[in-house]
């Protein structure tokens, strides 16, 4: 028996809670919102996506503060926090997800190699970001970063309970 895909198992438990979700995108450039549209009638639950690649994107649209861009990088817990709230609150979601990272192949620094990523949930009374260093191509990474969106997502929702975050 083959696996419920996360996009699928993610709809379904949005729509059980009655929750909506919001997407912040950077290095998957629109990767997770097209999985997550790709589920029949999931204009019932998700509510939109900003994909924010450049510096000014991410401070002018989702609101992440020109110190923590300067200070972090794009690429960072810090940053990654302040897109998923950001995007949250731009849309009035119950849910948010973003994802920053550097999908390679060029683009990586000793302490930030290709495939880092940052991806990070914002929910009204709760906060994560998980740290992933993927070691595939470009595609790959992208991939793999959407899927780990998907489960972060999925994981939260199973672990509610039905509550309003």
């Amino acid at each position: 028996m083959q696996a419920e895909a996360l996009e699928i198992t993610l709809g379904r438990l949005l729509r059980g809670a009655g929750w909506t979700l919001a997407v912040a995108e950077s290095c998957t450039g629109g990767l997770l919102s097209h999985r997550i549209t790709n589920v029949p009638g999931s204009s019932a639950y998700f509510l939109g996506g900003v994909v924010a690649y450049a510096y000014d994107a991410k401070e002018h649209v989702l609101g992440v503060s020109h110190a923590t861009l300067y200070d972090y990088g794009a690429v960072s817990e810090e940053t990654a926090r302040e897109m998923a709230r950001g995007v949250r609150r731009l849309l009035g979601a119950d849910l948010s997800i973003a994802v920053t990272g550097i999908a390679g192949p060029g683009g990586g620094l000793p302490d930030k190699p290709v495939g880092l990523v940052y991806i990070a949930l914002s929910a009204r009374r709760a906060e994560s970001c998980q740290r992933f260093v993927w070691s595939g191509d470009r595609e790959s990474n992208k991939w793999q970063s959407s899927e780990a969106a998907l489960q972060m997502l999925v994981d939260y929702l199973r672990g509610q309970g039905g509550g309003r975050g």
